[in-house]
């Protein structure tokens, strides 16, 4: 049987078939496995977005967790061991690296993704600084997106039907959302979604590998007010009113954590913090109450 190594030709590893002696099996093990076959599968992992740790040649937890992710997005076994199937799979990624290497160079240092949902604008942002920016769909009114801070947590080529060629899924709390392209071109630049953040193909092809999992997305834009909430909230909550209560206590000085939808025991923190500072219970519970003092902040 024949199947695909990779090996070094420059700063991009080049492919090349072999026998099967020549492609080592590579896991997690102890002692730690280390060796050229693994740098030259950190290095093509890290382009293609799957992998963010150092490439160091030392096959360790995150290397593991890199190839269990490109084998999950492949369908394959996603058992962390590169063996037969991952080492072809893996030459096929090489050819999507290179083809995209043909394209302008991405960002260079750290990647953060920020979505305006006001100009329907979603930029790329390298070491704080605008990268280059790209026209999106967002959600309807029904249906809107996401405020707040979020994650990558999943990547996929063809996620399925009316998806694009390419995927990257959000750890939003309440729901699955993500950045995907479209077979409807013609809605970008619309509040025509179902939430997530449609972009023309060429342009999520473009950034695909430019985004490790973990990128932080930070989604800004309308904030409801505090007057159409309906619930007191609490640790375990989750939701978008969640998101909007931690943006309002990071604007006032009393959040410092991510504004993710997810009321941990930063927030909880947070909401004793405001409720001492006005003299209220201390309880760490958002009521109705406080709600309504936070509101005050920001009338109409």
């Amino acid at each position: 049987m024949l199947f695909c190594c990779i090996f070094f030709q420059g700063s991009l590893p080049s492919v090349a078939c072999t026998d099967n002696l020549s492609c080592p099996e590579l896991k997690h093990t102890e002692p730690v496995q280390s060796g050229a076959h693994i740098l030259e599968l950190q290095d093509l992992l890290q382009k293609a977005g799957f992998y963010s740790g150092k490439i160091d040649g030392s096959y360790g937890p995150r290397t593991e967790e890199g190839v269990r992710h490109f084998q999950e997005q492949q369908g394959l076994d996603a058992n962390g061991v590169v063996g037969h199937n991952t080492w072809d799979a893996l030459a096929l990624l090489y050819e999507q690296v290179i083809a995209t290497k043909k394209e302008k160079e991405g960002p260079k240092g750290v990647v953060t993704i920020k979505v305006d949902l006001n100009t329907h604008q979603l930029h790329i942002l390298d070491d704080g600084q605008v990268f280059k920016t790209y026209p999106i769909a967002i959600g309807k009114s029904k249906t809107p997106s996401p405020v707040g801070e979020y994650k990558i947590i999943h990547k996929a080529l063809n996620w399925g039907t009316g998806f694009g060629t390419r995927w990257m899924g959000l750890n939003v709390p309440w729901g699955i959302y993500g950045i995907h392209g479209t077979n409807k071109p013609g809605s970008i630049g619309q509040a025509a979604s179902h939430g997530c953040f449609r972009m023309f193909n060429r342009d999520v092809e473009e950034i695909y590998p430019w985004i490790p999992m973990g990128t932080r997305v930070i989604v800004t834009g309308y904030t409801p007010d505090f007057r159409g909430f309906k619930r007191p909230l609490k640790v375990k909550s989750t939701g978008q009113d969640v998101a909007i209560l931690q943006y309002r206590l990071q604007e006032l000085g009393f959040q410092m954590d991510y504004a993710d939808g997810r009321y941990g025991n930063a927030t909880e923190l947070a909401v004793k913090l405001f409720e001492a500072y006005h003299m209220m219970q201390v309880d760490g519970e958002a009521d109705m109450e406080m709600l309504g003092r936070l509101n005050r902040y920001f009338p109409e």
